[in-house]
């Protein structure tokens, strides 16, 4: 069968997919992605998704809809006459779009479904501390995430990987998932699994206040932590009245006495904090107001007293 793709995505995680498809002669006849924005310094510039600027570069034709369900916009898709949809790093579809092609439209996940459904997988696996994860394609269904699966691939996390690193391993892995998965539809030749909702977990959008430290929590889990919103949205914890970032640490395994929370530092290399069974070293970080930067050159223009306690208000 002759496939007429549209494929879905908006950052920097969809390239790689979309690439993939064009580099191994799939017919790509249109791209839906976001809508551009204003962004930057004063929000004067407008901003392109990366998939629209990779699609145009290789003369693909761009829809950025706003309202799925504008029937200007279902026309125009319609007329594309696409018999297959990829959905990569997307929003959620109406039934009016997914349902449209005669051969669905799968999406690629980041994780191995069931598990981490939602819109932050690779930050949960990461956060939990999973050795493991993967990413997983599927045939869209009416309830996110839970729709029937083509196939999996397996990656590892290393103990110290951050979300960001784990991300960029994905993308390659995730590419790779998609040309498997439209090989086998192109043939109609896979097997669908019905996911087995018992084994479900999620793995929820993150807010700022979400993303605060507590380290009362084992030193282990505050790493895991600190690495799964590394480098966005960031962890953070409160130096006095200013917020405090640690985009990058490694974690110490001692016995100690200290108080959760309390900093260590010998203002010149060393600036640790206490959790129970260890410290978090800090390696690279960003003080409200300051750019991000590695903890040696903080010290340097910055003088701490050891025995602070983090997360504590100067009045408390």
């Amino acid at each position: 069968m002759d496939l007429r793709i549209v494929f879905m995505g908006t950052p920097d995680f969809a390239v790689p997919s979309l690439k993939i498809l064009l580099d191994n002669g799939y017919n790509v006849v249109g791209v839906i992605t976001a809508t551009d924005k204003y962004g930057g310094r004063g929000k004067k510039k407008l901003l392109e998704s990366p998939v629209k600027r990779f699609a145009v570069d290789h003369g693909i034709k761009v829809l950025q809809p706003e309202k799925f369900r504008n029937e200007e916009f279902l026309d125009e898709l319609r007329s594309l006459n696409a018999n297959l949809q990829i959905v990569v790093a997307f929003r959620m579809l109406p039934e009016v779009v997914w349902d449209m092609p005669e051969l669905g439209t799968f999406n690629l996940h980041g994780s191995l479904l069931p598990k981490y459904r939602g819109a932050a997988p690779i930050h949960w696996a990461v956060i939990n501390g999973e050795q493991e994860t993967g990413c997983t394609t599927f045939f869209i269904r009416h309830k996110i995430d839970t729709g029937d699966m083509l196939f999996q691939a397996k990656m590892p996390i290393g103990e110290d990987e951050t979300t960001g690193e784990v991300h960029d391993k994905m993308m390659e892995v995730g590419a790779e998932l998609v040309l498997k998965t439209v090989r086998a539809i192109e043939k109609d030749d896979y097997e669908l699994q019905i996911q087995d909702d018992s084994q479900a977990t999620k793995a929820p959008k993150l807010f700022h206040e979400t993303c605060k430290i507590d380290f009362n929590q084992p030193v282990d889990e505050v790493h895991n932590f600190i690495r799964g919103l590394s480098p966005w949205p960031v962890a953070w914890t409160s130096l006095g009245d200013l917020e405090l970032k640690i985009i990058k640490a490694t974690k110490e395994i001692v016995d100690h006495d200290y108080l959760p929370g309390t900093l260590v530092t010998d203002n010149k290399k060393m600036l640790k904090v206490a959790a129970p069974r260890g410290f978090i070293h800090i390696k690279r970080l960003q003080l409200q107001g300051k750019k991000r930067m590695d903890a040696v050159d903080f010290l340097n223009g910055n003088e701490l007293e050891s025995g602070l306690v983090l997360g504590q208000k100067e009045d408390s």
